[in-house]
């Protein structure tokens, strides 16, 4: 089974206008509200495309009230922990001229309820996959993906982190499955701005020699490479297409480059039916549907 843990997902209140004005009123042209954060982007995803999933994480208040019926309605098995106090955030991302956002905080969580997450990554078993995505919120230990993978550490789970700097850098001595930072995010790590492929698989293999066993690298319009454990370099193009919508691409592109592997066991497989997911995010008003992934596949 693949689990996902979003700490603190939220409802993304999307809105479109021709142009903000601030200080005055606004009225939007169109609204629309979906059901956000990282890991719950991968087990929707995951849905879609027909693999099964559970999606873990804290939700409070009538917003993760809301959360969680929505994500249940839409297919995916929750196991959320209910918090006592404070409400599930509200992301509110303004589409305009410019694209603006304004992020919720999320609600305060405390040790005791993030001991009964660790009491249900107890029940995981060999074989299984776990996804880590996303920031820690900030009443939340900054080493909780590394307290998660060391207590899991015995157990042969298939553990994909997708973060970004120390957050993914602290963690590869546990030997993560899968971590998929950007070429940005990739050169940030390093301190260099990378501009050729050659150089971006240089300082994968950095990751590698860390303790990743395999990187896999987002490179927007540029495709993807994939540096494997078994020393394979991939890499994939993208497919011809008109970006509607970006949230959501990366973790459409872990859905898919893991519901392929773990169906397939082939990394160059995972790594075209992952673009395929990806794309079909970016070049769609919400996520990825099975439909949309099969008709990219074949234009790669």
């Amino acid at each position: 089974m693949i689990y996902t843990v979003t700490f603190n997902p939220a409802l993304d209140y999307v809105i479109r206008m021709e142009s903000l004005k601030l200080g005055t009123v606004n009225r939007s042209s169109a609204e629309a509200v979906y059901y956000g954060g990282k890991g719950i982007n991968v087990s929707t995803v995951l849905k879609n495309i027909g693999v099964d999933s559970v999606a873990l994480g804290f939700v409070a208040g009538f917003t993760g009230k809301e959360i969680e019926e929505g994500v249940k309605n839409m297919g995916v098995a929750t196991d959320f922990i209910k918090l006592p106090e404070g409400m599930s955030r509200i992301n509110v991302k303004i589409k305009a001229e410019k694209e603006t956002e304004i992020n919720g905080q999320g609600p305060a969580i405390s040790m005791e309820k993030v001991e009964k997450l660790f009491e249900k990554l107890d029940r995981l078993e060999k074989g299984d996959c776990l996804v880590l995505a996303g920031t820690i919120p900030a009443s939340l230990p900054s080493d909780i993906y590394e307290q998660i993978m060391d207590r899991l550490k015995d157990k042969e789970i298939r553990i994909v982190v997708d973060a970004t700097k120390d957050l993914l850098l602290n963690v590869l001595k546990y030997h993560p499955f899968l971590i998929k930072p950007n070429n940005h995010e990739l050169g940030e790590m390093f301190g260099v701005v990378l501009k050729t492929d050659e150089e971006i698989v240089e300082y994968a293999k950095k990751l590698q020699e860390r303790g990743a066993r395999n990187v896999l690298i987002s490179m927007a319009g540029d495709g993807a490479i994939l540096l494997t454990e078994t020393k394979e370099v991939y890499k994939m193009g993208v497919p011809k297409g008109t970006v509607v919508n970006s949230v959501g691409a990366g973790d459409s592109m872990v859905a898919g480059f893991v519901a392929s592997y773990f169906k397939e066991h082939d990394y160059l497989k995972a790594l075209k039916f992952g673009t395929a997911t990806g794309s079909a995010t970016a070049f769609s008003e919400g996520l990825a549907t099975m439909d949309k992934v099969e008709e990219l596949l074949k234009t790669l």
